[in-house]
């Protein structure tokens, strides 16, 4: 038995359906079970990862799970899954801990790393699927706003981020760090205009102050990491995006570029009525 936590979420979908593929046995756990469409063959169990003792339950034979880092609550739920009897865990993780002391990741990978069990940790850099809050610009005026927009990253797609850590489920490596990346260097003002041809939309980029987007970041984060991120990615303007092979490495296709990602994502670009 596998359990996958975070499996309503853009990545834990596919994991989901990827070890169904598999012909594996999959226990999801949500907060909220009965609000979700869940495949038939998938076992649903309530358990709040902030709440170690909801996991009891759920972890009950499971060999392998699928961490989702909920930032504080990492701990006990390792604790719990070491209780349970679990041997492995496959955790997404971040590159930002290679460059970022105060970065919340690092502080869950240090919680795997101590608890004794075998582990797999898959860190990403930038996600496609956040270009997903872009969907409003696009259809209010077409302008997208931030800092940096020649900054340099190679964005992945959520569907190779869960390819990697299916393969990390079924075939156990402990000690392993995949680091994962899309298949292209691209900027924001880059991925702003292949998203304008693809949708067939007017679009374009504006640079907004560093600091009317760090006020719009410390809202939802800590202001030191915040300032560490934008530190970051003002280094890469200018500079090509480091492309690893690791998704075609452990799953043996390419990845999906930015453009096929558009494509699968294309409704959730257009308003009701579209433009």
């Amino acid at each position: 038995m596998i359990l996958v936590t975070g499996a309503t979420g853009h990545v834990g979908r596919h994991i989901v359906s990827g070890l169904l593929a598999a012909g594996e046995k999959v226990r999801a756990l949500s907060r909220t079970p009965g609000t979700h469409p869940w495949p038939p063959e998938v076992e649903v169990l309530p358990g709040d990862l902030k709440e170690p003792g909801t996991l009891v339950s759920a972890l009950g034979g499971v060999e392998s799970m699928y961490l989702f880092p909920v930032f504080g609550a990492v701990g006990g739920a390792v604790e719990a899954a070491r209780q349970a009897g679990v041997r492995h865990v496959v955790m997404l993780s971040s590159q930002a801990v290679e460059y970022s002391a105060g970065e919340p990741h690092r502080e869950c990978e240090e919680a795997v790393a101590g608890s004794g069990l075998s582990w797999t940790f898959v860190r990403t850099g930038a996600l496609m699927v956040n270009d997903l809050h872009w969907a409003g610009q696009f259809a209010r005026d077409g302008v997208v706003r931030g800092a940096y927009g020649r900054a340099a990253m190679a964005p992945i797609d959520e569907r190779d981020i869960a390819a990697v850590v299916v393969s990390a489920l079924l075939t156990p490596r402990s000690g392993t760090v995949h680091t994962v990346t899309g298949p292209q260097s691209l900027t924001q003002v880059d991925r702003v205009r292949i998203a304008g041809q693809a949708l067939g939309l007017t679009a374009r980029f504006e640079e907004l102050p560093r600091e009317h987007v760090r006020q719009q970041m410390t809202a939802h984060m800590p202001a030191a990491v915040v300032d560490e991120l934008l530190d970051h990615r003002a280094s890469l303007v200018g500079t090509t995006a480091e492309v690893l092979p690791t998704v075609e490495q452990v799953t043996g296709r390419a990845p999906y570029t930015y453009a096929e990602w558009l494509a699968y994502h294309e409704a959730d670009f257009r308003p009701p009525g579209g433009r």
